[in-house]
């Protein structure tokens, strides 16, 4: 059976049951951190989908105003002229073919990956070391595209990928305990809008069933989803 620490009892106990108000959710979730390292504040939100069926798959992105705290490495693969394009937008590492390669060797030093529709027949051999991390470039994420210079300047300033695993629920972070509360509510509004707009014509009922606020090491609290629904 799990246990706890005794900073995390004191925190639990220390937070209210029942259904919180944004601004109180995060005030309580700041709080709460008591990591001597700031704390990344992560969200998950249940949703009335079942991801099983692909017509209700819930997937996208959205640039938060506030970014994570954390700024991504991205690797750009892709030829010639895009390859400067990458490193001019602040792309950490560049190649084509030959960092095709070097992936698939073990080579994973970055967040995030880019490529040009030109190079997707080599990057495709990637699947299988890029699909279970998340990498995997995509048309519908932004990933794939011949704008490689704004693609890499969007991740670098925040855009992030949502999707729904497989019981339903959308886990994101959605910044970091230091943030101040304004910043935070205003990321944590911009990804549920995001998620809302990305609601699955077939999915019938109640759409955001339950959200929790937590940091890293801190107790989650259960926010009221009302308070959540685009401004």
């Amino acid at each position: 059976m799990p246990t706890h620490g005794k900073n995390y009892v004191a925190a639990k106990e220390a937070l209210d049951d029942g259904f919180l108000s944004l601004p109180e959710g995060l005030s309580r979730v700041k709080g709460s951190a008591f990591a001597k390292f700031d704390e990344t504040v992560d969200i998950a939100i249940n949703l009335g989908v079942n991801p099983k069926h692909a017509d209700q798959m819930v997937r996208g992105t959205v640039v938060l105003p506030f970014g994570t705290g954390k700024t991504k490495r991205v690797a750009v693969i892709a030829q010639g002229e895009k390859l400067k394009e990458a490193e001019a937008a602040g792309a950490d590492v560049t190649g084509g073919a030959d960092l095709v390669q070097k992936i698939s060797e073990g080579f994973l030093d970055f967040d995030a990956v880019v490529a040009t529709p030109d190079m997707m027949r080599d990057v495709g051999k990637l699947g299988r070391v890029l699909g279970p991390r998340g990498m995997m470039p995509n048309p519908k994420a932004g990933t794939v595209t011949f704008d490689v210079g704004r693609a890499v300047e969007e991740i670098k300033g925040g855009k992030l990928e949502f999707r729904v695993d497989k019981n339903g629920v959308v886990h994101a972070p959605v910044g970091r305990a230091s943030f101040e509360e304004s910043a935070l509510l205003e990321n944590v509004q911009a990804l549920v809008d995001a998620i809302v707009r990305a609601r699955p014509a077939s999915a019938k009922g109640k759409y955001l069933k339950s959200i929790h606020l937590s940091s890293t090491m801190g107790p989650s609290v259960v926010i009221d989803t009302s308070d959540l629904m685009p401004k």
